[in-house]
Parts: structure tokens; C-alpha cells; sequence
């Protein structure tokens, strides 16, 4: 099982694909053990139930949801905290920087 587990949501799940495979890249590259996923977000609660993840990245064109997404992530985390939740930064996301977004979620995760 990896060391973290970092979900993404998109309205459906496929213009964060790109985006994953570039974090996963990343954290290779910097020797970080990580499962990160991207999934629509119809889905998420089932996944935040099955997966547990550390954090929650919404992508921009879902920042609308923002308030849905932290009812969602509300006492689901470790020791019945909140998961970290957070808005991709439009930016690194219309450019796939996925080493950016890598930062941005191990920076929630580590608080």
C-alpha cells in the first residue's frame, strides 16, 4: 500500500488523467510513494469512502463544488479528521505541471 493517496476529481474524471500521470511522474522522480487517482466527481464519495485518501484536489472547473466536497471529506480522515481538501491552482493546472501540483497536495497532507 503506498505511503499516500492523493484523489483529484474533475467534473468527469478525464482532463485530471494527464495531470496524474505527470504527479506520478513527479513523485517518482522524487522518490515519494503515492497512489494518486483521478475520478469524476459523481464518484468521489464512493471513493473517499473505498480509498481513504490523505488529500482531496478539486480541479478548477469544479471549484464550484468546493462546499459539496467538504461535507463530503467532513470527519472521513485519519482519526475522524477532516481530509485535506483544495482547489488545483489554475495555473499549474492549464500548464500540467504535475510536479506543482505534487507540492500542492504533499502541502496539505503535511499541514
Amino acid at each position: 500500500m503506498a505511503e499516500q493517496t492523493i484523489m483529484l476529481n474533475c467534473s468527469a474524471g478525464m482532463s485530471t488523467s494527464l495531470l496524474v500521470t505527470k504527479m506520478q511522474q513527479a513523485a517518482k522522480d522524487q522518490g515519494i510513494d503515492a497512489h494518486i487517482f483521478a475520478c469524476p466527481a459523481a464518484e468521489a464519495s464512493q471513493h473517499i469512502e473505498e480509498d481513504h485518501p490523505d488529500c482531496v484536489l478539486l480541479g478548477p472547473q469544479i471549484r464550484y463544488m468546493e462546499d459539496d466536497f467538504k461535507n463530503k471529506v467532513q470527519g472521513k480522515g485519519k482519526d475522524g479528521k477532516d481530509i485535506p481538501l483544495d482547489v488545483i491552482d489554475m495555473r499549474s493546472y492549464g500548464m500540467m505541471d504535475g510536479k506543482k501540483v505534487l507540492q500542492q497536495a504533499e502541502d496539505l497532507i503535511n499541514g
